[in-house]
């Protein structure tokens, strides 16, 4: 009998794994044959979990402390499969009664020849041996060890890789790119393996029906028969062919040595036709292609948070002019999705962004197109900065909010001692719940490379000029602060929604470095809360993208709010992607529209290191 003396024991163990690929063939004959029997087993949760299927066809899902001596456990397996062996029994003295009588008698007799049977025995072994009752479930449960129950074997897995979230969006679009979200314990998705299937349609034949009619075919097939469409990657764009078919995705997760159980998913709607040509159609004619490792292509892109698309006033005052359900946030879902991965950015920053599209569809969108990103939540929403991986890693982050940085920076200090000489003007300033994000990225091709990426939502009030301007000072002190302090020399891409138009004082003081106290932003919302000061900043900025004649355009305005700011010193604009013409911008009224997920329309630009 295999007992364990200490848990030190069992540490040089090497663990039986699946291995990828071909795995399978170097498995013995016996291990294939058995069924499974899957353990999860965290250090930080006090219990672990069993599963596995029963003779009877149930499924068996067991919770279990790991301080538990393993006798208990399978005392407690036999118990319940003693139940299943009955059921079992049940059925098939069932099927031989109606067999015998002709379908009339019943199975009055299957109790008391269940219960004859008696206990199935329930053993746990180890490298073939069996494993004594006193070790605790903790060290028992071994990856590769034996479960048998009865005449069944099963073969135990140890944390496999596993989908702990797994699902399809609502709406799925001809043309759109289908990404499911999902979440994998022990196992990572770029391990999984996935494979995607679509309805047969009623009256087609399928692969390997031969010389079938369509018809019979049809017939011969069951009601939902699925067909393999030859896309084994996360991602499925489903084409016209597939408009009013359900789809199915095949599953495997794997971590690079092993996989876990499968799992399949179908689609609860058939897809959908798309809206026909969308506005970013023809940019993306410009940005097909990953660039070269010595451009950065950079978005940036107010994609319009749900949580303000949804509101009453946006429906009826806003955008009166845009269907219902193209404000839906499962439909904008999907032109975001492939606008955003049509770009092949290397640097993406997002405005205006919900934290569940944050973590529930942009990250794993992007991450299937090769980005990864971070988030800073505002208040209801946020911003987000995605970086290609394959051609910047995550250094560090050094996110502020404007309201606490001015408060308990001290290198704000001298800023709002100005302000406070206003104190209406700085009641104001520090109600506002603006935060700048600033990733510091780092070249994977060449160390030496590193830049800082700002991305910011300044405030949004029509009026709310000189609030602007002492964020923007906020936010140029702290940039500074990380790329010369921090960082030194490192450039700067300073991307966002400022909310403000190239004839502004925002947008004055960025551009030329200072600011004058008599400039009449300072009075933006009137003399009663006018902060006269004068501002000054070091770097040399320009807008790389120009000054566009509008970004947002909605029914009752449109003009120039977003910007992507470059520091001269170090970069340079190879080109930028051109906008929408104003035909596609105004073919259906105004944005958002059908075909335009957003109120703004991103801002596209290759940028190459001087």
């Amino acid at each position: 009998m295999w007992r364990l003396p200490g848990r030190v024991a069992l540490r040089g163990v090497r663990p039986v794994v699946q291995r990828c690929g071909r795995a399978g063939a170097a498995t013995d004959e016996a291990a294939r044959a058995m069924e499974r029997a899957v353990v999860r087993c965290v250090p930080s949760e006090p219990k672990l979990s069993l599963s596995f299927a029963l003779a009877d066809g149930s499924h068996k899902n067991m919770q279990r402390d790991q301080s538990e001596p393993l006798g208990r456990a399978l005392s407690r397996i036999a118990t319940n499969a003693l139940k299943g062996h009955a059921k079992a029994a049940a059925a098939k003295k069932h099927r031989k009664d109606r067999a015998r009588s002709g379908g009339g008698a019943a199975c009055a007799a299957a109790g008391p020849e269940a219960a004859a049977a008696g206990e199935p025995v329930v053993k746990l072994y180890y490298r073939e041996e069996a494993v004594a009752d006193d070790v605790l479930n903790v060290d028992a449960w071994q990856d590769g060890a034996v479960l048998q129950i009865g005449d069944v074997k099963y073969k135990v897995e140890r944390n496999p890789p596993a989908f702990t979230e797994l699902q399809l969006p609502r709406y799925i679009m001809a043309g759109f790119p289908v990404c499911p979200k999902l979440s994998v314990e022990f196992g990572d998705a770029a391990s999984s393996v996935f494979r995607w299937y679509k309805e047969v349609r009623p009256g087609a034949s399928e692969p390997g029906h031969g010389g079938l009619t369509a018809a019979a075919a049809s017939h011969s097939l069951p009601p939902s028969s699925w067909t393999d469409t030859g896309v084994g990657e996360r991602v499925y764009t489903p084409c016209n062919a597939d408009v009013g078919l359900r789809l199915k995705l095949h599953c495997t997760p794997g971590n690079g040595q092993r996989f876990g159980p499968s799992r399949e998913l179908e689609s609860v709607s058939p897809v959908e036709a798309g809206p026909g040509t969308c506005t970013f159609d023809h940019r993306h004619l410009y940005t097909k292609k990953v660039t070269e490792d010595s451009f950065i292509r950079t978005v940036s892109y107010n994609i319009l948070a749900d949580t303000y698309a949804q509101t009453e006033f946006s429906r009826t005052v806003l955008y009166p002019y845009c269907a219902p359900y193209a404000l839906e946030l499962d439909y904008r879902q999907n032109l975001i999705q492939k606008e955003l991965a049509g770009y092949n950015a290397d640097i993406l920053c997002l405005q205006e962004v919900d934290r569940a599209v944050f973590t529930d569809s942009l990250v794993p969108a992007l991450d299937a197109f090769g980005l990864a990103g971070v988030f800073r939540i505002k208040q209801h929403e946020g911003l987000a900065t995605f970086y290609r991986k394959s051609k910047f890693s995550l250094l560090s982050q050094h996110d502020i909010s404007f309201q606490e940085a001015l408060e308990s920076d001290p290198l704000h200090k001298e800023l709002l001692e100005k302000l406070a000489l206003n104190p209406l003007a700085q009641e104001k300033v520090l109600q506002r719940s603006s935060v700048l994000q600033i990733s510091v990225l780092q070249s994977t091709k060449d160390s030496s490379k590193k830049i800082c990426v700002a991305n910011t939502h300044l405030y949004w009030h029509p009026k709310g000029g000189y609030i602007r301007l002492i964020q923007m000072a906020i936010a140029l002190v702290h940039i500074r602060h990380v790329s010369c302090d921090l960082y030194p020399g490192i450039p700067v891409i300073f991307c966002g929604d400022f909310n403000s138009t190239p004839s502004t004082g925002m947008y004055h003081f960025v551009i030329n470095g200072s600011i004058t106290e008599d400039h009449e932003d300072w009075a933006s919302n009137g003399e009663e809360e006018r902060c006269s000061m004068s501002l000054t900043h070091l770097f040399k900025l320009k807008s790389a993208c120009g000054e566009p004649a509008y970004t947002n355009y909605v029914g009752g305005f449109h003009g120039c709010l977003d910007y992507i700011f470059i520091d001269l010193n170090a970069l340079e604009v190879e080109q930028v992607i051109p906008l929408p013409s104003h035909e596609e911008v105004t073919t259906h009224q105004a944005l958002p529209s059908v075909s335009h997920p957003s109120d703004h329309i991103a801002l596209v630009c290759d940028l190459k290191w001087k």
